[in-house]
């Protein structure tokens, strides 16, 4: 038997999704009153030009755990959710997709292990770790984006299956400490790397992603493959500048090689630039890996600013938390104090 909920948010960030606005609200409206306790729904309407907010808002009147959050013009996918995130009060924040790719009990699940599980700070929902699935995705998609996953999984200090779905669930404090700034898609990368980056525990839910039924999808290939590819070399530098380091030194020995080979042979000409390329192709393989490993520590470097940031920003936390106990502790000693002198 699940356990009732307590603070649980459940932020939809919406665009154009006309189509979807009644059915993932309805689904998550009814997963969620079935198990019952302190929960909400965020529909995020990221400036879209339907008339999605209007039916947030006609589905609100029916259940009021549903609260609209509307702007305009369109912003994108990470400042959408950043908006849900600053809208709520919850302790536990869910993000889904409006076309609920993912099953609404996926969304209900995060937040049971959340709450059962202190240790945990993230939720993933992983169609390709194990026990995980897709239905009906078309091939190139799932391609593209399985190759995309385990590229940046890879470059990732954690290495997850999964690291570019939204589907996921967090804890406010996380989020708090983290201090976005992505305003599209890459936020799941942000959120991730920072998070990781921090020390914080992340874990991988099996899920089964669904092909999209209604409405238009918002995949957009070029720029996200752009984005994802440069968030890998600045998560792992020496992925780019290692192997064009390598390649170049490589060529350089083949053509250290072949000027051996015609110096044996006579047929060495001095006249050539072929000696000052082979060099040039030496040095420029030993710099290009240099900056490799320069990156590299800048990267240690930079998540161990991250480690700090989130130290000074709990303690920060423990000693509001602690001068607030301390002023109600004190008004209550004088409330005693001054019935004591009316007595």
């Amino acid at each position: 038997m699940q356990k009732q909920l307590y603070g649980v948010s459940v932020v939809v960030p919406m665009y154009n999704e006309e189509a979807n606005v009644s059915t993932t609200l309805a689904r998550i409206s009814t997963a969620f009153r079935a198990v019952g306790g302190d929960w909400e729904v965020i529909a995020v309407d990221d400036g879209s030009t339907d008339r999605t907010a209007l039916s947030v808002l006609s589905f609100a009147e029916e259940e009021p755990r549903v609260r609209l959050v509307s702007y305009f013009p369109n912003r994108g996918r990470g400042w959408a959710l950043r908006q849900g995130f600053a809208a709520s009060n919850k302790e536990i924040l869910i993000t889904a997709d409006a076309d609920l790719s993912y099953s609404e009990e996926y969304l209900l699940a995060m937040a049971q292990i959340l709450q059962a599980h202190p240790e945990v700070d993230i939720v993933v929902a992983s169609p390709y770790t194990k026990g995980g699935g897709v239905e009906n995705v078309p091939f190139w998609r799932l391609w593209i984006s399985k190759l995309g996953n385990r590229i940046l999984g890879f470059a990732m200090k954690r290495g997850l299956a999964t690291v570019t779905g939204m589907v996921r669930g967090y804890r406010r404090k996380v989020l708090e400490v983290l201090e976005l700034e992505s305003e599209g898609k890459e936020i799941h990368l942000e959120i991730l790397s920072r998070a990781l980056g921090m020390g914080y525990r992340v874990v991988e839910m099996p899920a089964v992603l669904k092909a999209r039924k209604f409405g238009k999808s918002k995949f957009k290939f070029t720029a996200t493959a752009v984005s994802h590819i440069l968030f890998s070399f600045h998560e792992k530098p020496v992925l780019l500048f290692g192997a064009v380091g390598l390649f170049l030194v490589l060529l350089s020995f083949g053509g250290a090689g072949y000027i051996f080979h015609l110096w044996r042979g006579g047929d060495l000409n001095p006249t050539r630039p072929l000696v000052t390329l082979t060099v040039l192709a030496f040095l420029a393989g030993l710099a290009t890996l240099f900056f490799g490993f320069l990156g590299t520590q800048l990267v240690h470097l930079k998540r161990e600013i991250y480690r700090i940031q989130k130290t000074v920003k709990e303690t920060f936390a423990k000693i509001e938390e602690l001068s607030g106990g301390r002023e109600r502790f004190d008004f209550q000693v004088r409330l005693e104090k001054r019935k004591k002198e009316k007595v």
